[in-house]
């Protein structure tokens, strides 16, 4: 018995009432094609079954269909804590997220690169050989040369966050100190006498950013000095710091602190000390993630909209793979505050 035939480009095109230039150069990614024959193709390629040959459109385009999320942190990530952390970690799943809402469309894959300081040249060697197009980088350490590396070898790539160091690279950020801002607004109109911080490690800039407008709006509200203690982004770290402030300065009334993990710990260490949130003290976070919601009682945070962030780095970077030309640019995103239960 004589196997069925695979369905070709000519049938795709019989079916969609284009040409076969038309479905190639749809099926390739050139993005000057109509939308409505856009859409016709593709419904074609789906009653066809045709299966695009990736290796012969990565041949005619010298494109992979895919993009590297890179996480660079200043450890190895041969251990599990750190594979842990980012599969709970609310922080990444929202990235993910944002990203797959403009790469799913436009057909691209994601590839995910974890990498620490002894990574950093075979991962910029592995996309100059072309493993993937370009790359979403999200740098955690305070002094990272990975987004040096990137631009000074010409690799395509757009920032989470604004680079530790000025480099030409494309980058998305908030504006962290005027979300900072925002929660000193709102301890103050509460009447808090005695306001703290927790915040996130001293070097990374966005915590810096935070904990910096966090002080100079309450010093416009009239506290010169602040009592703070840092962790580093997790729940336990905010726990520990909690109980830090609460020893060393035992009428704290109020305290911003620079996540929602950190913060979702601070609230738990509260209850256990016998306050009572916000009645004794007042607790604002940041991210308006999940922990937020998951808190007793509902967390007030201010807004990262992670989502929207990450959506338009990987517009930045598909306008950079179409365009290489595309000079370096940055977006910068606003926060705001949302009001719940604990201040």
């Amino acid at each position: 018995m004589q196997s069925q035939r695979l369905p070709t480009l000519e049938d795709v095109a019989r079916v969609a009432g284009v040409s076969r230039a038309t479905v190639s150069r749809v099926i390739n990614g050139i993005r000057n094609v109509d939308p409505q024959l856009h859409e016709l193709v593709w419904s074609a390629v789906d009653q066809t079954g045709y299966v695009p040959n990736k290796l012969a459109r990565s041949l005619v385009t010298r494109r992979t269909g895919t993009v590297a999320l890179v996480v660079s942190d200043s450890e190895t990530h041969d251990d599990d804590p750190f594979m842990s952390r980012f599969f709970s970690d609310p922080y990444f799943g929202r990235v993910v997220g944002g990203l797959m809402s403009v790469l799913r469309p436009a057909g691209v894959q994601l590839a995910l690169q974890m990498v620490g300081t002894d990574g950093h040249k075979r991962l910029v060697g592995d996309l100059r050989n072309g493993q993937a197009d370009g790359a979403v980088v999200l740098s955690l350490p305070a002094h990272d040369p990975l987004p040096g590396m990137l631009a000074d070898n010409g690799i395509p790539a757009v920032l989470i966050g604004r680079p530790p160091e000025p480099v030409p690279i494309s980058y998305v950020d908030l504006d962290n100190s005027a979300g900072a801002a925002l929660a000193a607004d709102r301890l103050a109109a509460r009447g808090c006498a005695c306001p703290a911080v927790i915040s996130g490690p001293p070097d990374v800039p966005a915590s810096v950013d935070r904990i910096s407008g966090f002080r100079h709006t309450m010093a416009r509200h009239g506290h010169a000095w602040l009592p703070s203690a840092s962790g580093n982004f997790t729940q336990e770290s905010g726990s520990e710091a909690m109980r830090s402030l609460l020893s060393a300065h035992p009428g704290i009334d109020g305290v911003f602190v620079a996540n929602d993990l950190m913060a979702l710990g601070a609230l738990l260490v509260l209850r256990d000390a016998g306050r009572r949130v916000p009645e004794d003290v007042a607790v604002i976070g940041f991210d308006d993630s999940s922990a937020a919601l998951a808190a007793r009682p509902a967390l007030t945070t201010v807004r990262h909209p992670l989502e929207d962030m990450s959506a338009e780095a990987a517009r930045l970077l598909l306008t950079r793979l179409d365009n290489p030309a595309t000079r370096v640019t940055s977006v910068i995103y606003e926060p705001t505050l949302i009001p719940r239960q604990t201040a």
